[in-house]
């Protein structure tokens, strides 16, 4: 199966929105779901901490991968910015078919 799911954090809602808007827009991904805020505990630069941020859902190819990835980190405030893509095991023609149709490498 082809398509995958990326998931990306953003510092805000509206940053979040940003990134996934021009994904989008660019076809780079079908769908993008902003879900904010959420609490993220992570180990940066030798200490603990935690922040709100936005998590970012975005439904695309795996061949379109490596050109989002470019563009969220040419886009994203972050130094490191979360872009990890996990594979679709099982979905429904009809939607896997509109992510395949608004969708391009």
């Amino acid at each position: 199966m082809d398509e995958i799911v990326v998931l990306m954090t953003a510092p805000s809602k509206e940053e979040g929105e940003k990134i996934g808007r021009a994904l989008v827009e660019m076809k780079l991904a079908a769908c993008a779901n902003i879900f904010s805020p959420i609490s993220s505990i992570f180990s940066w630069e030798g200490k603990i901490s935690q922040e709100q941020e936005a998590l970012v859902i975005l439904k695309t190819r795996r061949e379109c991968f490596a050109r989002l990835a470019e563009e969220v980190k040419r886009r994203h405030p972050y130094s490191v910015p979360e872009i990890i893509a996990l594979p679709l095991i099982e979905g429904s023609s009809d939607y896997l078919n509109w992510i395949r149709g608004n969708t391009r490498p």
